[in-house]
């Protein structure tokens, strides 16, 4: 994906004002709008300008897209490099917007990645405020992306969680915003769960109730288990004898510990079920144990004088002419 420098477009500083943005927008767009430009390549170029606008005149949209373009900076990327944001990369941004974003205008695949797919994603939890025109209006709903760890699905409980947004100061230039909130994180939720908070969206007009606050939940990469809906997958290393003799080890589950009997004649990807044991709900998940077979280091003269002989024991044996079912679980 093709990284673009919005600043660039425009040709204003990134410390622009949004007064600034806005006329050198103007100024460009009455250069290259289709219905006036003789240049050749107007269209195009207008698509490019209307972009650029789209991103740097909304602040919530300006202060994650500056946010995503340091980790741009970060990788070396530059205006029209090859850049693929990090997963999680507007986690503890708050929006406000609908599903409609991005749809079916001319933007690139960069603005669809970032916002287009994002908003449509998150404008399922509850879109736009109600009403228009009048004295009272209900505020608009808003949308983050929170990351929370596995265990807490688990566990449930409260999390502080911060949330970042931008608005244009007194001089209409960008002012960074933090706001903590005490989450109620409920027992068994998913990723990709909404979390709603009553009144934490956009204030409404006179009398008229807040928006919500809608609360997408993302799980923490983490290299001891993962999920997938309330199933969760946790590698389980054994020693060579264990696979192939079968035994009884303990592990550390999301759940606690528990105590697992191995088959014999394991095979490395071979997943062994434990039912109910996965994400809780009315109708938990499972958790699969995912064998990994994990080999003694031959660092010391027994070790290795160990793998000879264990060699000399299997003198047929060639792992590399095993059928894939006796490489598979």
């Amino acid at each position: 994906m093709e990284f673009k420098d919005y600043y660039q477009t425009l040709g204003v500083e990134k410390s622009a004002s949004q007064d600034e943005i806005k006329k050198a927008f103007r100024k460009l767009a009455r250069k290259f709008h289709p219905d006036v430009s003789k240049e050749a390549d107007a269209a195009a170029k207008m698509a490019q300008l209307n972009e650029a606008n789209t991103v740097l005149s909304d602040p919530e949209k300006r202060a994650a897209y500056d946010a995503v373009s340091a980790q741009a900076a970060a990788q070396g990327a530059r205006g029209g490099g090859e850049f693929r944001p990090p997963p999680g990369w507007d986690t503890g941004f708050e929006f406000s917007g609908g599903p409609s974003e991005g749809g079916g205008a001319d933007f690139s695949d960069f603005f669809e990645q970032l916002f287009g797919q994002a908003a449509r994603q998150r404008g399922g939890a509850g879109g736009f405020a109600h009403g228009g025109g009048h004295a009272t209006r209900r505020g608009a709903d808003h949308h983050a992306k929170i990351e929370l760890d596995l265990l807490d699905a688990y566990q449930g409980g409260t999390r502080t969680l911060s949330l970042r947004a931008a608005r244009p100061g007194p001089d209409g230039r960008m002012v960074s915003e933090e706001r903590n909130l005490e989450v109620k994180i409920p027992k068994g939720v998913r990723e990709g769960q909404l979390i709603r908070l009553s009144g934490q969206g956009a204030p409404g007009l006179g009398d008229a109730a807040a928006g919500d606050l809608f609360l997408e939940v993302t799980f923490r990469p983490d290299a001891r288990w993962r999920s997938v809906e309330r199933d969760v997958y946790q590698p389980l290393p054994l020693a060579p004898w264990e696979a192939a003799l079968g035994a009884s080890v303990e592990i550390n589950t999301p759940s606690g510990t528990v105590e697992v009997t191995v088959p014999a004649r394991s095979r490395a990807g071979r997943k062994l079920r434990l039912k109910g044991r996965g994400i809780p709900s009315a109708t938990p998940g499972d958790l699969y144990l995912e064998i990994e077979i994990a080999l003694p280091p031959a660092d010391s003269d027994a070790a290795r004088a160990a793998w000879t002989a264990l060699g000399k024991a299997f003198p047929t044996f060639n792992p590399r002419t095993l059928s894939q079912s006796q490489q598979g679980a």
